[in-house]
């Protein structure tokens, strides 16, 4: 399957290490435009060009994957449908809810397929809570804790990601994982409140915490967090069940039943991949693209990341 790479920055190069591993996938040419894009290009022997259109005309292209900055989402996937190829894009979709209709509704259109890379739903960590939920070993869940906390970022080129305009902030760029994941385990909430706070002089929010309110008795608590403080990147949840609760840390993921029974849930990746930035080797981008390119290939949606689930996450984004 030959892909067509847009944008050749941090997301764009753990792309492209990835599918050097993927059997039958050829990342044929790039887009890109800043000086970084070009040597990138040059490194990786690539044909790079200025536009979609361009390369398109060039290239037999099947999928085109968007890896650019968030604020040059839709203009991009909007090309790209118009060449009538099956689109992955990065996450967030787009910054509200009306631009991401608009790119599933051009994506429709013209007869391909729009998936959004919600790398979390990949990881061996989030399937098991999935399975665990579904086989009901220790009941319904009754509450939810999801932790994203991380020093503030310095990595963006020209520093898009701390404009919010460009890049919805913490909220759209770290948070919409853990909510993601929310929502696909427990449903879409009715309502969602938070705090947030900032130090003097900062014009972004640098910590949130989030209360999803569900009517139905669950409960479900976030924190968010770029904080201008040196910590280490931490990921972390827990699910309290009626007869358990399920853990994931730094340790793994571990299952405490109410009996006393404890299970340490086999997490591994059967294949790791070197991403080539700070993010580390993880098999999660390659199971993730793998699936994208063979839903796209079958010219099928994913189930893993449905349509409505990313309008439904971007509307509550949106509202915070």
């Amino acid at each position: 399957m030959n892909i067509l790479l847009v944008g050749l920055g941090g997301m764009g190069t753990c792309h492209y290490m990835n599918y050097l591993e993927i059997e039958g996938a050829n990342v044929a040419a790039c887009v890109g435009r800043t000086d970084s894009d070009q040597a990138s290009a040059a490194k990786w022997n690539l044909p790079i060009y200025e536009s979609i259109a361009e390369a398109c005309t060039t290239h037999e292209i099947d999928v085109i994957d968007v890896c650019a900055p968030t604020y040059l989402h839709k203009a991009l996937v909007l090309e790209a449908a118009k060449q009538k190829k099956h689109i992955i894009c990065e996450k967030p979709v787009a910054l509200n809810l009306r631009d991401a209709k608009e790119m599933y509704a051009a994506a429709e259109e013209n007869g391909v397929q729009l998936y959004i890379a919600q790398v979390l739903q990949f990881t061996r960590e989030v399937e098991t809570l999935r399975e665990v939920i579904a086989d009901k070993r220790y009941g319904k869940p009754l509450d939810g804790c999801f932790e994203r906390l991380t020093a503030c970022p310095k990595w963006s080129q020209g520093g898009w990601l701390l404009d919010k305009e460009k890049s919805g902030l913490l909220p759209f760029d770290l948070h919409i994982h853990d909510l993601d994941v929310i929502v696909s385990m427990f449903g879409k909430p009715d309502d969602v409140i938070f705090t947030e706070c900032a130090g003097e002089g900062k014009a972004y929010a640098e910590q949130y915490r989030f209360q999803y309110i569900y009517h139905n008795g669950l409960n479900v608590s976030a924190e968010a967090a770029w904080f201008n403080a040196a910590i280490p990147f931490t990921a972390r949840w827990r699910v309290y069940f009626e007869r358990g609760m399920l853990i994931c840390d730094h340790n793994g993921v571990t299952g405490y039943a109410a009996d006393g029974t404890v299970t340490e849930f086999d997490i591994t990746d059967p294949v790791i991949v070197d991403c080539g930035i700070n993010l580390g080797a993880s098999g999660w981008f390659y199971r993730e693209l793998s699936h994208l390119l063979d839903c796209a290939g079958r010219g099928v949606p994913s189930p893993l990341v449905p349509r409505q689930r990313v309008l439904d996450v971007v509307e509550i984004l949106e509202k915070i």
